[in-house]
């Protein structure tokens, strides 16, 4: 194989991490299971890409949606043991921000 070449899978897998916002919903699960207005308000994103993009991690595997028949309903959003298996990544992702990202005041 050419060394070259990328990966088909490390390319898909780059595109699914490299959706804006993408990155910031699997990292605030990482914390625990939460509601949909916990997310939207701790990462300051909008309702409708929060949405889609908590469809697109669900139908990635990476998220699952758990609704509790309460009244009113309560759904979670958690993620699975796909999701989980990325905080080692986050983690690295986390220290190499602290150690070269730079913000400009």
């Amino acid at each position: 194989m050419d060394s070259n070449v990328i990966c088909p899978k490390f390319e898909k897998a780059m595109s699914l991490l490299g959706q804006r916002w993408t990155g910031l919903v699997i990292y605030q699960l990482l914390s625990g299971p939460q509601r949909f207005c916990t997310i939207e308000s701790s990462i300051g994103i909008s309702g409708r890409v929060l949405s889609e993009r908590l469809k697109d991690l669900e139908n990635q595997g990476i998220v699952k949606r758990d609704v509790y028949p309460e009244t009113p309903v309560r759904i979670e959003y958690s993620l699975t043991e796909k999701g989980l298996a990325l905080k080692p990544l986050m983690d690295e992702i986390q220290q190499w921000s602290q150690d070269w990202v730079k913000i400009e005041s």
